[in-house]
């Protein structure tokens, strides 16, 4: 699937509306094995701002120094979100995916001190409980990735007390996935597995304050740079807030 130079910009468009329609994970996987060499200069190309979106809010919500932080990457990719974590200073970095083609481009970069190759949803983590101070999951929250009732697994390898950061898309194509994730983490934190600490859409030049705790939701295409973020907090244990 190697872009040909000078690709456009309608031809990425294509690619990525591709990946959203596909919703059988194996066929989703070998899609990203193939997309890997080129998944980075795509997603550039459409201002792709999740990562560091997310990363602004685990970096607002966490309480201690980042560069003590054990961090967990769920669906890590090619490690996008591992160079965001990187430049806030969060250097102990460990990151999973269920594409080999992705892990390779991941490996590469060299942020990582583990990556492993896990298809979540089909097996668990590869953590023992309570590992990570933070689990982050940028992009794979859709239908033919991880599904939500693989999300308690992100909270088993959580710290008590610790952080989940969490994105998905709210254009049209994932308001079915999104509805369902959004009724999935209410039922958890009805169950005081969790409790939600911010979630926000935002948008160009629109961050929400510091002491914002909820807004409703917008709907957003990926090309236009939004996106949805959830920070929730572990209640195995003792709980922080802000």
């Amino acid at each position: 699937m190697a872009q040909e130079e000078g690709g456009s910009l309608s031809e990425v468009r294509a690619r990525v509306g591709a990946s959203h329609g596909i919703t059988d994970l194996g066929h989703k996987l070998h899609f990203y094995d193939r997309w890997a060499p080129d998944y980075d200069q795509d997603v550039a190309a459409l201002q792709y701002r999740a990562p560091r979106l997310a990363v602004d809010c685990l970096t607002q919500a966490l309480p201690g120094p980042p560069h003590a932080a054990l961090i967990l990457d769920v669906a890590c990719g090619t490690g996008l979100v591992a160079a965001e974590l990187q430049a806030r200073g969060f250097l102990q970095l460990h990151g999973v995916d269920g594409s080999p083609g992705m892990l390779e481009r991941a490996r590469a970069r060299g942020l990582y001190q583990n990556l492993s190759l896990c298809v979540l949803g089909q097996e668990p983590l590869p953590s023992s409980e309570g590992t990570f101070d933070a689990v982050l999951m940028v992009g794979a929250l859709s239908d033919g990735q991880v599904p939500c009732s693989a999300i308690p697994e992100l909270l088993r390898v959580t710290k008590p007390g610790g952080l989940v950061c969490l994105t998905t898309r709210t254009n049209p194509s994932n308001l079915h996935y999104k509805e369902a994730l959004e009724a999935t983490l209410d039922r958890l934190e009805q169950a005081g597995a969790w409790e939600r600490l911010v979630a926000w859409p935002v948008d160009r030049g629109n961050w929400p304050h510091p002491s914002l705790r909820w807004c409703p939701e917008l709907l957003t295409a990926m090309g236009s740079s939004l996106a949805s973020s959830t920070c929730t907090e572990s209640r195995r244990g003792p709980r922080w807030r802000e």
